[in-house]
């Protein structure tokens, strides 16, 4: 049975189409459920980390770093190199910006851009790092303390991130290393 331009309903049908027939296929309950708990489980250890070295070590960019390594784990972006390579990387330009620049909005979105040339020239693209300049450029960390919370930080992320690739519910984490 054919639809009648007059009815609508054709159109309507391929736009329902267009929204629902894109997407990939929800993973399985137990990828979910491992994912799940391995990010509150990274994202607690880190807060842990910070009560106990009195230092805040839970910035939101590693909340979305989490998201990457425990919801995709076979992506290019959730892999060690660029997690760590990554979130590196960006503060280092954040602190060259902040450096040149002072701390200002204009700055922090240089530093963000900047950030992503920076990434890609070192093949660690890493989305979630991009925020990271931003964040030195207006907060202004102290650069050593910052850096080295930042690499445990992501350590960890990293680390949590292996334990649930050993699952046998998730895709095998990483997929690479350098």
């Amino acid at each position: 049975m054919s639809e009648t331009p007059v009815t609508g309903l054709a159109p309507a049908r391929r736009f329902a189409a267009t929204l629902t027939g894109k997407a990939p296929a929800r993973a399985a309950t137990s990828a979910i459920s491992v994912a799940t708990l391995a990010g509150v489980v990274a994202l607690v250890l880190l807060v842990v980390v910070g009560t106990v070295l009195d230092q805040t070590v839970l910035v939101p960019p590693l909340a979305a770093s989490a998201a990457l390594v425990f919801a995709a784990p076979a992506l290019p972006l959730a892999q060690p190199r660029s997690v760590i390579g990554g979130q590196l990387i960006s503060a280092l330009v954040g602190f060259a910006c902040l450096a040149v620049g002072g701390s200002s909005y204009w700055t922090a979105a240089v530093a963000g851009g900047l950030a992503i040339g920076a990434m890609a020239l070192a093949r660690a693209p890493h989305s979630p790092a991009a925020a990271t300049a931003v964040i030195v450029v207006l907060t202004q960390p102290p650069t050593a303390v910052f850096l080295l919370l930042l690499l445990l930080a992501t350590l960890i992320l990293v680390g949590v991130g292996i334990v649930a690739g050993r699952s046998g519910k998730t895709a095998r984490y990483p997929t690479y290393w350098w």
